[in-house]
């Protein structure tokens, strides 16, 4: 659809996080670094569990595709912010916005789906250890995963097509650092009523729908780890779904909150953002690895191997 045919101007203005060029300049380090470890944290994390046959089980296939959602989740807007910092000029063509909008729907609501098949992961692996091999096979595994990308997909096609239709004809300037759906409807002429509803109703049954099923997995697991008679078994059994349950509620809690709150461009709105597209991606590897004693094994293997083969 020619988008132009429908809009009065072809471009909108990013504000992103300050109008001061110092301020400007100190962010570009900070999100540069950001950015940098992001990569290489989630790429290490690919490359780890690729490498080494200990973790070819159902959690770090998991793992692995988290790891790559997350790269693609932080390279779909941090590019585009760290261009802004440096550029006079902060404008984003109204196709490119819509782009942009689309693909953090699609990435991040099949990481909203792939964290609640992770919650089933560590359910099956608690609650019914003898049965997992069985109640997590290769075949159901592959499935989640393209299940998650499915819906994911799914979910962005039902909200970006109808922003595609809206006319544009407003101030073009955008109090963030990335094209949100929820900032494009101030700055349309076009009744969004039918937009609202729809992102609401998504949002919802995207939101509720993915944390009833981690609600019920958990508490299914504290109900099994409470029966545990043994400290140390307690401790063990939760040490296996903690990394899971701090990335769920660094990630869902900020992108569930930011799509439900009135669009007003307050701080609060690009405090969420930054910390479900941003910080999130860098910190989950941080938090797979620091707390998982199989992981750091693994790596301290891959990197024992790749220090021999340079020897």
């Amino acid at each position: 659809m020619a988008l132009r045919n429908h809009s009065t101007s072809t471009e909108f203005i990013l504000l992103g996080l300050s109008a001061d060029p110092k301020v400007q300049a100190l962010l570009f380090v900070l999100f540069l670094g950001i950015y940098l470890l992001t990569v290489m944290g989630n790429l290490a994390m690919l490359l780890v569990i690729s490498a080494d046959f200990h973790l070819h089980t159902p959690m770090y296939f998991f793992l692995s595709n988290l790891s790559f959602l997350d790269l693609c989740f932080s390279s779909v807007t941090v590019p585009k912010m760290l261009e802004n910092l440096l550029s006079k000029r902060k404008i984003i063509s109204i196709e490119g916005c819509l782009t942009q909008a689309f693909f953090v729907f699609d990435v991040g609501g099949t990481e909203i789906f792939l964290l609640s098949a992770m919650a089933y992961d560590r359910y099956a692996a608690i609650c019914h250890p003898l049965l997992y091999s069985r109640m997590m096979s290769n075949q159901l595994c592959v499935r989640l995963v393209w299940a998650s990308w499915s819906l994911g997909f799914l979910d962005a096609v039902i909200n970006i097509p109808l922003a595609m239709n809206l006319n544009f004809c407003e101030a073009h300037t955008i109090p963030h650092y990335s094209c949100e759906l929820p900032s494009l409807f101030p700055l349309s002429c076009s009744d969004v009523s039918t937009n609202l509803t729809v992102l609401l109703c998504s949002t919802l049954l995207h939101g509720f729908g993915t944390f009833f099923l981690i609600f019920f997995s958990y508490a299914r697991i504290v109900s099994t780890i409470l029966s545990i008679s043994s400290s140390l078994g307690r401790s063990k059994a939760f040490s296996t779904c903690s990394s899971h349950l701090t990335a769920v509620s660094f990630f869902y809690g900020s992108a569930f909150l930011r799509h439900l709150i009135p669009t007003s461009g307050s701080p609060l709105e690009l405090i969420f953002s930054i910390q479900y597209g941003v910080i999130t991606p860098l910190v989950n590897p941080l938090i797979y690895s620091l707390k998982n004693k199989e992981v750091k094994a693994a790596l301290r293997r891959t990197l024992g191997k790749y220090c021999f083969k340079m020897w």
